[in-house]
């Protein structure tokens, strides 16, 4: 198949963090800091994706604000002419610098939110964050930036749902992303503690179509939805090394943010591959590119070209094959893991992110 350009990086700046999400995607054995790619290097990956054609820089982690050189990273990338994102929690954000950070060319920020209200946010977050994020929102509004609000939604702030629009209007807010949980890292650990009811999910709809008729033109709303419910997987990025890729704290170069998850897959580095050499030449990204690694039923499936067989990391870590369909998939042979999946009882109890 024709190999375009990416249009996306995510630049995963460190795995370090002040919040301990028990359902952060991020892989289960995190990079440590003596890992982390040099300044140096971030500087070389940042000049290698502009050449390579990307366009948008997402800086994301862990929390990007404990890298002390991100005013230099958002600087240079800037500098290339890409669109810079900055993605944090929020803690450690002060208006110091954030001035600083926009006078270098930083042009969106995105923050997290756990719920609706403090007390059941910063149990979630694993400690007191709520009300810093809130100033967060309204120093990136001073600043005069576009906001994004990320939420994750499961079982524990489900029900949470209308106030989490609300808080997303009081934070001013030009965009909402209420994503139910992907079962990766962290969230697959705890997903039975975090797999939302049926009840919340019919609840939920209604909520969400009346906020999206309701704001729209002021707040743009995306729902990304629990797809363990669904007749059909999500799409996994537009297709498999298609559009965007994700650089690790440690150089590891993902086809997707999760694709560490797949143990059978040879990632390869930026600090021994050129970057332009991994996206259109390493195995890792030609693994599921375009349809001919596909088999039945996906290879005549006329769903095919929507959802391109689901997500690969998830066909692996429930079949340990990550060229199965998708089990998310009613036509997928192995649907009954899913179905299993969602029979079990409710746990009551999280394990918190370290």
């Amino acid at each position: 198949m024709d190999v375009t350009p990416p249009l996306g990086m995510l630049a995963e700046l460190t795995h370090r963090c002040p919040l301990h999400c028990p359902y952060c995607s991020n892989p289960v054995e995190l990079t440590a800091r003596d890992a982390e790619l040099s300044t140096a290097d971030w500087l070389s990956v940042l000049s290698q994706a502009r050449e390579l054609g990307v366009l948008q820089v997402h800086m994301s982690g862990g929390e990007p604000l404990l890298r002390r050189d991100l005013p230099a990273l958002v600087a240079h990338a800037s500098g290339l002419g890409c669109y810079v994102n900055l993605v944090t929690s929020g803690l450690g954000l002060t208006g110091e610098r954030l001035d600083d950070l926009v006078e270098r060319g930083l042009a969106h920020v995105q923050l997290s939110a756990q719920g609706a209200t403090r007390e059941r946010a910063d149990p979630l977050a694993g400690t007191k964050a709520h009300d810093r994020k809130l100033a967060a929102a309204a120093l990136v509004k001073a600043a005069g930036l576009p906001l994004s609000l990320n939420v994750v939604l499961h079982r524990r702030n489900h029900d949470q749902l209308a106030g989490i629009i609300e808080l997303a209007e009081r934070m001013g807010a030009d965009r909402l992303e209420l994503a139910n949980t992907q079962y990766y890292g962290w969230a697959l650990r705890n997903r039975d503690a975090l797999m939302p009811t049926p009840a919340q999910l019919a609840a939920a709809e209604p909520v969400v179509r009346a906020a999206v008729a309701r704001l729209r033109g002021t707040m743009e709303i995306v729902y990304v939805v629990a797809d363990y419910h669904e007749p059909y997987p999500k799409p996994c990025m537009y297709g498999w090394g298609a559009r965007q890729l994700t650089v690790a704290p440690d150089g590891t170069v993902l086809p997707c943010p999760a694709a560490s998850a797949i143990s059978t897959l040879s990632l390869s580095t930026v600090r021994d591959t050129p970057l332009a050499d991994i996206w259109y030449h390493s195995s890792s990204f030609n693994a599921y590119r375009g349809e001919e690694w596909m088999a039945e039923p996906c290879r005549t499936c006329d769903r095919r070209e929507l959802d391109f067989g689901g997500c690969r990391c998830q066909a692996f870590l429930l079949t340990g094959d990550a060229a199965a369909t998708d089990p998310v998939c009613s036509r997928s042979p192995e649907r009954g893991v899913v179905d299993l999946i969602l029979s079990r009882p409710p746990v009551p109890d999280l394990v918190m992110r370290r």
